[in-house]
């Protein structure tokens, strides 16, 4: 096998060579994004491999690579929103992902989030900063008193609810499908209820057409003045021009963001030295008491990074070595 992988940073070699090594396998690796300028670097390769959020749009991409004889795009993060389906379709390119790298990952990330908002703590912090060590407006809100909703009850919304459980909070859940082996841990309501009742809702559903803007000016206003929302998942779920209203305004009390819409270009690079990519969004979100910002490092851990690599890269052999069974193959919608 020889494999092309794209985007690839350097927390990621260790275990790709680890990789090559125990399957035989060559790879090779460069820290460029696919599109119609870097297509051409798969030519002579059997697969590739991928994690970027830069959408693959333009037909030439996916002419280039069935040319190439190469009919697989295995991205090894879980959104595929990138994905022109019916060009990859056309082409007879098929697309796998990584659905579930580490759902604990991301859970963890959400409730760090949750803690430090309700803990006060960014507020705390820059409090001391300025000498001022007294407990005015601290008084925080314990979890076993508070009420979670989770949108999006996947294996990272499962595994977030059940973090909550453990710490005593009553969660409630909202998802197109209900999975009766977690009643348990939630109780599923509709997505106005859930909004309506919960002290901290947080966020875990795909990104496609039916997510974005899932929450926006409409759902925003269905919460408490108290509650606060999370977003761990995909930065277009939520409409942030929206969300920015609703934290100024006082309609909710607080957010914490590991993404949001517009991110691609800011997260994931070093902007010290580099002036014409715009951060006035993320200055301002920053610059508020109630909002606690990631650079979208909720699925960053070393659990994650290797499962990452290793899924896509065997969803990579399965394929060449005809042997799709188990494959993490996704479709439209």
């Amino acid at each position: 096998m020889k494999i092309l992988m794209y985007s690839v940073r350097p927390d990621e070699h260790a275990v790709i060579e680890q990789w090559a090594t125990d399957h035989q396998a060559t790879i090779e690796f460069n820290t460029e994004i696919l599109s119609a300028e870097t297509v051409d670097l798969a030519n002579g390769y059997d697969g590739i491999v991928l994690a970027q959020h830069e959408a693959l749009a333009d037909p030439i991409i996916y002419e280039k690579l069935s040319a190439m004889g190469i009919h697989h795009i295995a991205l090894r993060i879980t959104g595929y929103d990138i994905i022109d389906f019916k060009l990859a379709k056309e082409h007879h390119i098929l697309v796998t992902n990584v659905p579930a790298y580490s759902p604990r990952s991301v859970a963890e990330e959400a409730l760090t989030h949750a803690m430090m908002l309700i803990r006060n703590i960014k507020v705390t912090t820059k409090m001391m900063q300025w000498h001022d060590y007294s407990w005015k407006n601290l008084q925080a809100r314990e979890v076993h008193n508070l009420t979670v909703g989770v949108i999006g009850v996947g294996k990272i919304g499962t595994t977030t609810a059940r973090l909550f459980k453990a710490l005593g909070a009553t969660v409630l859940g909202h998802d197109i499908v209900e999975r009766p082996e977690i009643a348990d841990t939630l109780t599923y309501v509709s997505k106005e209820d859930l909004l309506a009742q919960s002290d901290i809702v947080s966020i875990h559903t795909n990104m496609d057409e039916s997510t974005w803007h899932l929450i926006s000016d409409q759902e925003l206003k269905l919460m408490k003045p108290t509650a606060i929302l999370l977003n761990c998942a995909r930065g277009p779920i939520v409409d942030i021009k929206a969300l920015e209203n609703a934290l100024q305004n006082g309609e909710i009390a607080g957010a914490g963001l590991d993404t949001f819409e517009g991110d691609e270009h800011i997260f994931g690079n070093d902007l010290r030295q580099n002036d014409t990519v715009s951060t006035d969004l993320i200055d301002r979100l920053m610059a508020m008491d109630n909002v606690t910002v990631t650079p979208h490092i909720g699925f960053y851990t070393d659990a994650a990074v290797d499962n990452m690599v290793k899924i896509a890269l065997n969803d990579v052999a399965k394929l060449l070595n005809d042997e799709p069974k188990d494959v993490h193959l996704v479709t439209e919608g």
